[in-house]
């Protein structure tokens, strides 16, 4: 099914990822976070003739979206994580790939759906999974987790200087008001912190928001496993791969893969961050940071 509308993602350092990733016609390419399409429709045009695009997603909602932005023959849409990329290409009948390109952001389609909790502003039920079928949603976790599990979630994965305090309070509070939507999670964030939200900070519970998704997708886990044991096994001597972070977490790991010199050739010494003018037409790219490797 085609989704209604079209992506209102912007697709972040797209000039960069397009220079980075050397594309020519008849490469075969792989989006492993489709999203909207956005990067995949601009790969698409540079690859033809002859080229092919496999683009998957975790998120179903976000492969009907891609749909609606990259198709063709030439164009193949799976719903799965990146992690699942051998068997993928097994069942399609493909050998290694060309290029590779994962940009781990959250999108702003994701941030805008009411009904999944993505945002602090959302009356729907805090999900945040990518694919609610699978595992315990957001909510559900902090309904059935202990003061010690949610302080390790949110020192861990929300590097929260305040993770046990937090802890404590949202355990006290799902006595008598369970968290069950983004705007209950982030209010109870700003009662046990006591602070006032301001319009010139970040959020005070971005860092539970991140948190709480890392753990219920097992995002760290899938990006370590794509970095040291999947993309090296996929992609050809020569091949390109594109990671693009949003925090330390994601980041510091890829930086620890990608220095393995007998998998990969850095081709960009240092990441390399959005320009000025993207972080002003589009903030949600501040945080952003490219590395490149060439397959050995």
């Amino acid at each position: 099914m085609i989704a209604a509308m079209p992506s209102v993602h912007t697709p972040v350092m797209l000039r960069e990822v397009l220079h980075g990733l050397q594309l020519q016609p008849g490469l075969t390419f792989v989006d492993g976070t489709v999203g909207g399409g956005g990067h995949s429709k601009e790969v698409l045009a540079r690859i033809q003739p002859a080229g092919r695009l496999l683009g998957l997603d975790r998120d179903p909602m976000m492969l009907e979206l891609a749909a609606d932005a990259v198709h063709g023959p030439a164009v193949t849409l799976r719903h799965g994580s990146y992690i699942e990329l051998p068997s993928i290409l097994a069942e399609l009948g493909w050998s290694k790939v060309d290029r590779i390109l994962v940009d781990l952001g959250l999108s702003s389609d994701q941030l805008a759906e009411q009904s999944r909790g993505f945002s602090f502003h959302s009356q729907g039920e805090l999900d945040l999974r990518f694919d609610s079928t699978q595992g315990r949603s957001a909510a559900e976790l902090l309904a059935e987790s202990t003061v010690e599990e949610l302080d390790h979630i949110f020192r861990e994965y929300g590097e929260e200087s305040h993770s046990r305090r937090l802890a404590e309070h949202l355990v006290r509070q799902r006595a008598t008001e369970p968290v069950r939507t983004g705007v209950d999670l982030a209010a109870a964030v700003v009662n046990g912190l006591k602070l006032r939200v301001t319009n010139r900070e970040a959020h005070p519970a971005t860092r539970i928001f991140q948190a709480l998704r890392i753990a219920v997708n097992g995002e760290l886990d899938q990006v370590r496993q794509a970095l040291t044991t999947t993309f090296p096994a996929c992609l050809a001597t020569g091949g390109i791969l594109a990671v693009i972070t949003f925090h330390s977490l994601e980041d510091r790991i890829a930086k620890q893969a990608l220095r393995d010199a007998d998998v990969w050739e850095a081709l960009s010494p240092k990441p390399l961050a959005p320009s000025p003018a993207e972080v002003r037409y589009n903030p949600r790219s501040r945080s952003a940071k490219l590395r490149l490797a060439r397959r050995k």
